[in-house]
């Protein structure tokens, strides 16, 4: 029987799929050591019935677990949120795991990762723990060696996100770096995109007007004669949504522009 706790459904990149995920408050990631009560687990797994099975075995440990149904249903939450340990299948439709491995580690996410797969030949394992996973777990496998293994990861000392790195559904700034990514891919920009762009990925979701992105990051008073916040909008979205499917930077008519991923 499956846990009867509330669950809120998200649709994935593929309109056929959902994302299970439980809203809950960020945890203070300042600590040593996390505490397994506290638990957050990614769950990515494309057999349904497995996912259901594991899913209620792990939240009966009393971990919160949010569960993808395939990779980048995976990718969009590991984004969005932090977890614990991210537990992925690695044979999936779409971004398989170990390309998901490869683009969490591309961004600077050191998240620990559990691979799961029936392909458990030391070939197999190699290939990935090479693509960035700290473990790899062959199927079939005993449920409580599952959780020893992510218990084990866990006691590892939390490693925390750059304190000078910033994230939105697969956009990431290093700003140590002065480096953008989008997907794994660089995008360069000059000093007042990265201003801006910066700007935006510390609020994303707010509307910003004009007046206010003028006096934040230009420091000036704005003039309502000139153009140079919409041309550099433009410019920041040349670079940052040119070539993608999924366009992230959006004008609010008469309010301003906002950093966002479109509603569906």
């Amino acid at each position: 029987m499956l846990s009867s706790k509330r669950q809120i459904f998200v649709l994935s990149a593929r309109s056929d799929v959902k994302i299970c995920c439980r809203p809950v408050r960020r945890r203070k990631e300042t600590a040593q050591f996390h505490t397994f009560e506290a638990m957050r687990i990614l769950l990515i797994e494309d057999e349904t019935k497995t996912l259901q099975s594991l899913q209620q075995g792990l939240e009966e440990q009393n971990w919160v677990v949010d569960a993808a149904t395939d990779g980048e249903a995976g990718r969009a939450l590991a984004d969005q949120y932090p977890y614990d340990v991210i537990v992925s299948d690695i044979t999936m439709p779409g971004l398989n795991g170990l390309d998901l491995c490869r683009y969490l580690r591309a961004t600077g996410l050191k998240t620990p990762v559990l691979l799961l797969s029936a392909l458990g030949e030391t070939d197999d394992k190699v290939t990935g723990l090479e693509a960035g996973a700290d473990d790899y777990l062959g199927k079939p496998f005993e449920f409580r060696e599952l959780v020893a293994r992510i218990r084990a990861l866990a006691r590892r000392p939390a490693v925390t996100q750059p304190a000078r790195t910033l994230r939105f559904d697969g956009l990431t700034m290093d700003l140590e770096a002065k480096t953008v990514h989008r997907d794994g891919k660089p995008i360069l920009l000059t000093p007042r995109e990265m201003a801006l762009l910066e700007f935006f990925l510390r609020q994303p979701g707010k509307v910003h007007s004009k007046t206010e992105i003028a006096e934040k990051v230009w420091d000036i008073d704005f003039d309502t004669g000139t153009n140079v916040i919409e041309v550099y909008v433009n410019y920041l979205r040349n670079k940052v949504d040119k070539g993608f499917e999924r366009k992230l930077i959006h004008t609010q008519f008469g309010q301003g522009y906002v950093l966002k991923v479109p509603e569906e």
